[in-house]
C-alpha cells in the first residue's frame, strides 16, 4: 500500500555515472512504497545552459535510457518528461506571483552558484535562474507530492517549498497543499578517478553505460600511495583514492588495508580488484539496457504512459488551484 506521494527528478546535463547509483537505488525502494513521480527536468537545465540547448535532446534520451537500466519500472512509476506537462510551468507562473523577492534571494545556492558559474564564465544573472526554487516548488507541489528524496544539500529547497505551500493556503484560505516532508538518503559520495568531484565534464567519471574495458581504462587512473615505490613497500591506504572506493563498497577493506600496510598487495593487483566490484555491479544494469537499446518506439511509449499518468494528478492539481484562486 502506498504511503504517500513522491516527487524527485534530474537535470538532463549529461550521462549518469556510478556516484548516480545510490540515488537511484533510494528510487527503486520507494517505487514499490509509494505512488512516486520521477521527472526529466529539462526546464531546470535551461537555466544554466540557456545558450547551448543542442544536446539537451540526447541528454534526456541517455537520462532515460540510464533510468531504465539502473532498475526503474515504468509499471510501478511514472517516468516522464517535465516540458511535456504543461501544469508544471503554469503553476510555476501563478507562484512566481505570490513569492516575495526575498525568499529566492536568500536560498542558499543561490549565490554561490552564481559565483561558481560566473568565474567559469557563464552569465546566469537571469530571471529564470533566480527563480528556479519556485519552478522546483511547483514540480513537487503540482502532485501535491508529501515526500521528497533528497540528501542534506538540498534540504533548503524543501524547506522553500513548505512556506511557499503554507503562504498559499494561506492567501486563499485553503489547505490544498501539503508541507512536504524531506526523506534524507544516505548518499555515498564517490570522488572522480582523479580525485575531484565525479562528472563528465572532467572526464573523470565511471559512466553506468561503461564496459568492462572502460572500468579498467577508468581505474587505472587512479591514484595510489606516491610514497610507495616497489610492490612490497609498506603501503598507506588512507592517502590512496583506491582504498577509498574499497571503504565505499566495503568489499575486502580489512584484508586490503592489512596487506597494503605489509607490503603484501601491489597497487596494480588492488586496482584490479576494485574494477572487478564495480564490473560485478554494472553488469546487471548494461544487460538491462540491451532490453532498451534501439527501441525507440519503446521508450517513447514509456515516456507518453508516464506523462498520461502525470497529467492526470497535475491537471486534478490545477482544477483546485484554480478555484483556490477564484479565476
Amino acid at each position: 500500500m502506498s504511503q504517500g506521494i513522491v516527487f524527485s527528478g534530474m537535470r538532463p546535463t549529461g550521462r549518469l555515472h556510478i556516484g548516480h547509483l545510490s540515488v537511484l537505488e533510494n528510487w527503486l525502494q520507494l517505487q514499490d512504497e509509494y505512488q512516486c513521480y520521477f521527472g526529466i527536468v529539462d526546464w531546470h537545465a535551461l537555466t544554466t545552459a540557456f545558450e547551448n540547448t543542442e544536446e539537451i535532446r540526447e541528454n534526456r534520451h541517455l537520462m532515460l535510457l540510464d533510468w531504465l537500466s539502473a532498475g526503474l519500472d515504468p509499471e510501478k512509476c511514472a517516468i516522464f518528461i517535465q516540458s511535456a506537462i504543461k501544469e508544471h510551468g503554469e503553476l510555476h507562473l501563478l507562484f512566481s506571483m505570490i513569492t516575495p523577492l526575498s525568499w529566492v534571494e536568500r536560498v542558499p545556492t543561490f549565490k554561490s552558484q552564481i559565483a561558481q558559474l560566473g568565474s567559469q564564465g557563464k552569465n546566469i544573472s537571469t530571471y529564470g535562474f533566480l527563480g528556479y526554487p519556485v519552478l522546483m516548488a511547483a514540480d513537487i507541489l503540482v502532485y501535491r507530492a508529501n515526500t521528497i528524496p533528497v540528501g542534506e544539500d538540498q534540504l533548503p529547497h524543501i524547506e522553500f517549498t513548505r512556506e511557499l505551500a503554507r503562504r498559499f493556503n494561506h492567501l486563499y484560505n485553503c489547505e490544498l497543499f501539503p508541507e512536504p516532508q524531506a526523506k534524507l538518503a544516505q548518499i555515498a559520495m564517490l570522488p572522480g578517478v582523479d580525485g575531484r568531484k565525479m562528472s563528465k565534464s572532467y572526464n573523470n567519471d565511471i559512466p553506468l553505460s561503461a564496459s568492462t574495458k572502460e572500468i579498467w581504462d577508468k581505474v587505472q587512473m587512479m591514484v595510489t600511495d606516491p610514497a610507495r615505490i616497489k610492490k612490497d613497500d609498506p603501503g598507506h591506504p588512507e592517502v590512496c583514492l583506491v582504498y577509498a572506493y574499497h571503504q565505499l563498497y566495503r568489499t575486502e577493506v580489512e584484508a586490503i588495508s592489512t596487506a597494503c600496510r605489509q607490503g603484501e598487495i601491489g597497487c596494480v593487483e588492488c586496482k584490479h580488484r576494485l574494477a572487478k566490484i564495480i564490473d560485478q555491479q554494472l553488469a546487471p544494469i548494461r544487460q538491462r539496457r540491451e532490453n532498451y537499446l534501439n527501441k525507440p518506439k519503446l521508450l517513447a511509449e514509456i515516456l507518453e504512459t508516464g506523462a498520461q499518468k502525470a497529467r492526470v494528478k497535475a491537471a486534478e492539481t490545477m482544477e483546485l488551484v484554480h478555484e483556490a484562486m477564484r479565476i
